[in-house]
């Protein structure tokens, strides 16, 4: 989370004037974070409405952040002659990286109702279907980490579409679609406006 609130920061005033003043997004989200990095800072291994709902409304706040910030580029990318085009261009890897890290952070905190539930021996069915789980021989009882549920957005971001891990309920597949979306878009627009301006 902390990257992804830097990555913020590293943005073109073009790709975040629609969002108030430069400073009160990662200001907010620092402070989120810290709150919730006081309130547990071990492993998270309890459940707390509390927390989860911070936790959440942490990736929610980072996620809309870069959704604007992806529309603001866009806009930018099609409105705009050559000048300043490089920047905007390069500031498309910031989102883009975003883009994979909130989905991972997304896709760690409800599979299975959340990070501290999924400890427990009734948590709810899998959300994603890792190899670990429905390879023979695998570790018994094994459960991703947060790790896996960021590869799990790496290649989701990269192939536009699930690999090896995939969804299983209707909301995993939603996000998974969502982030193809966000990612497809910065990839195509980018890549089309960088051919115009490096030519």
């Amino acid at each position: 989370m902390a990257v992804a609130i830097t990555l913020q920061i590293v943005l073109p005033d073009k790709v975040v004037q629609g969002l108030g003043p430069r400073w009160l997004i990662p200001a907010l989200a620092g402070a989120l974070l810290a709150a919730l990095i006081i309130a547990n800072p071990g492993r998270i291994n309890l459940e707390s409405l509390v927390l989860r709902r911070l936790s959440i409304s942490l990736i929610a706040m980072i996620t809309v952040v870069n959704v604007v910030a992806l529309g603001e580029l866009i806009r930018a990318l099609l409105d705009n002659t050559n000048a300043g085009g490089r920047s905007l261009v390069f500031a498309s890897a910031p989102i883009w990286i975003t883009n994979v890290i909130v989905f991972g952070l997304w896709y760690w905190e409800l599979d299975r109702g959340g990070v501290a539930a999924r400890l427990r021996s009734d948590h709810r069915r899998p959300d994603f279907l890792f190899p670990q789980m429905s390879t023979p021989g695998s570790a018994p009882g094994w459960t991703p980490d947060f790790l896996d549920y960021l590869y799990t957005s790496f290649t989701n971001a990269t192939a536009f579409s699930p690999t090896d891990t995939m969804p299983m309920t209707a909301w995993s597949k939603l996000l998974m679609m969502v982030q193809s979306l966000a990612s497809l878009l910065t990839v195509a627009i980018v890549i089309s406006r960088a051919v115009n301006i490096l030519k």
